[in-house]
């Protein structure tokens, strides 16, 4: 613009025509602009993802329904267990057991520390503004997060590693290994291997329930794994045992023991069993048969 110190002279703008004016605000085109390439988003797109929600969702009640959940044993309170986390937690189990995130200074282990580093997390878009997106061009950051990355798996290493000596150390077995184990000798044995409800079609009968070996396989304490009804508590079912056992390797696992089931001969005569109370209930398991049952 070009003038001078009067004010009535003429004002000239001189522009450029290579500026292209806009036309406010452009409406993107529809869908159907696309034809083959693209369809509405509600119900046609919205639907299909539906669908596959709907088979997944299906697909996890099937699994949860076509096997009953194994239920764990009964609460002792006397019994010796390592409490451990589950696997995800493990690397926090860990963390927590170092100097300055225990004891004194369990505060700044649990809040002072992981404040800081989700605060610093929630802060890494204002404080990397880069806009990069290669990792090895943004060396801050990846390092943290590899860094990160290394910890969590060093300690969850180290807490898994530290629970198996322990293990080791005092002779225990996970509980998940002693069903494993109990789900094995139950299926060579010919019986269920899960603790989920039976059909009653599927029970075999108590045979002779009166027998005054039953006095004593409660005196035994036979009932705490076996239970009063014989379907089994922690321990697998009596209920048709003499199909698969003889009367002898009935007294053979009573005086030895089997699989997880410890010697109980020594714990019955303890409690006041004689020698011929228990060839009695020995005599008396082995009669536990389907077909005895059924007459």
């Amino acid at each position: 613009m070009a003038h001078g110190h009067k004010s009535d002279e003429k004002v000239v703008f001189v522009g450029d025509s290579r500026v292209k004016k806009g036309s406010g605000w452009v409406t993107p085109p529809d869908y159907t602009a696309y034809p083959g390439k693209s369809e509405a988003f509600i119900p046609n797109f919205l639907l299909k993802e539906w669908m596959v929600g709907v088979v997944v969702l299906v697909g996890f009640l099937v699994l949860t329904i076509s096997e009953p959940a194994p239920l764990g044993y009964p609460a002792d309170p006397g019994a010796s267990v390592i409490p451990m986390p589950d696997w995800y937690f493990l690397f926090l189990y860990e963390y927590l057991k170092l100097p300055y995130a225990s004891g004194d200074y369990v505060v700044l282990g649990t809040i002072g520390v992981s404040g800081v580093a989700f605060g610093a997390l929630l802060l890494v878009p204002f404080l990397d503004t880069g806009k990069e997106r290669r990792f090895y061009k943004r060396p801050i950051t990846s390092a943290l997060m590899i860094l990160s990355l290394f910890a969590v798996i060093y300690l969850t290493n180290a807490a898994w590693t530290h629970y198996v000596h322990e293990l080791e150390a005092t002779g225990q077995k996970p509980e998940h290994i002693q069903r494993e184990e109990e789900a094995e000798e139950k299926h060579a044995a010919g019986l269920p291997t899960t603790s989920g409800k039976q059909s009653e079609d599927s029970i075999v009968a108590i045979v002779d329930k009166d027998n005054p070996a039953m006095e004593t396989f409660k005196t035994a304490t036979c009932i705490t794994c076996h239970a009063a009804d014989l379907k089994g508590a922690s321990g697998p079912s009596l209920r048709g045992v003499g199909d698969t056992h003889t009367k002898e390797e009935i007294m053979a696992i009573i005086e030895n023991g089997q699989g997880t089931m410890p010697p109980m001969k020594g714990q019955a005569l303890g409690f006041g069993v004689t020698e011929a109370e228990l060839d009695q209930l020995a005599e008396w398991l082995a009669s536990q048969k389907a077909e005895a049952a059924g007459e």
